[in-house]
């Protein structure tokens, strides 16, 4: 069993390509169904139970931090028992910082040991900081050539119960995760500051992008409710480049798994 969260589809991918090769099943984990879908899968004795996200502000997700929490005490005592293996693999642009040690926390909470940690590097998304953009051409398009038979590798280790930590941590590992993750939980995730510009017409694909339904079409115009991520789903998959995040996303490129 995977379970993902994906927000331009670079975890949706990896996530699906793991299955693959693993002949495993893949639920996202925004769906309602994401905790009935774990729980069946623990009681048809699945072979190992997968997370594949992004890295946000070299962290974990707070939506997956929030499932992991969620997980009820029932299925954290069968995952024990039934000596299921728990893995995980963070998507990246460059690096992961210390979100993997994150993600192994959480799952110590629940008295639950992590047996494998990867990451894999793909092309660069977040735009909402200054210096932040997408990749140029030539490096996206050779992050997306590696991504394969770096998936391949894994799922291999994964397929044998050959577990390890491999992922890229980066510099200032443990600074970045310890002191940036928290400021962006805090400041960067801001749903007001999202709104359409005249180039907007109506065509509704933010609204089917948002993993989490948190968009509206208001007379033709996409509205932002509070559950907002900030995985900019909304703002990659405009085919008009007519979604803004305040001022900071002018000049700023566009991105999406499969809309290259």
């Amino acid at each position: 069993m995977i379970l993902y969260f994906s927000g331009t589809g670079n975890s949706k991918y990896v996530a699906e390509s793991v299955a693959k090769e693993l002949g495993d099943k893949i639920c996202p984990i925004a769906s309602e169904d994401s905790h009935p879908i774990l729980a069946k899968a623990l009681d048809n004795n699945t072979p190992s139970i997968g997370f594949v996200f992004p890295v946000y502000s070299w962290g974990v997700p707070p939506i997956v931090m929030d499932f992991i929490g969620s997980i009820s005490d029932d299925d954290a005592r069968r995952i024990i028992d039934k000596n299921t293996p728990v893995w995980m693999i963070a998507t990246c642009g460059d690096e992961t910082g210390d979100a993997h040690l994150m993600f192994q926390k959480a799952f110590r909470h629940k008295g639950i040991e992590v047996n494998g940690m990867w990451s894999v590097i793909m092309p660069n998304t977040y735009v909402l900081l200054p210096g932040f953009d997408v990749d140029s051409d030539n490096v996206r398009i050779e992050k997306l050539k590696q991504a394969p038979s770096r998936i391949k590798d894994i799922s291999g280790h994964i397929s044998k119960s050959q577990w390890e930590c491999d992922v890229t941590e980066g510099k200032w590992s443990k600074l970045k995760t310890a002191i940036v993750y928290p400021l962006f939980k805090r400041w960067g995730i801001f749903p007001k500051k999202w709104k359409s510009t005249a180039g907007c017409i109506g065509c509704g694909k933010c609204q089917k992008a948002c993993p989490v339904v948190n968009i509206n079409m208001i007379n033709n115009k996409p509205a932002w409710g509070q559950n907002c991520t900030s995985c900019l789903a909304c703002y990659h998959a405009c085919p008009f480049h007519a979604i803004e995040y305040g001022t900071i996303t002018n000049k700023k490129g566009q991105y999406s798994f499969g809309r290259q």
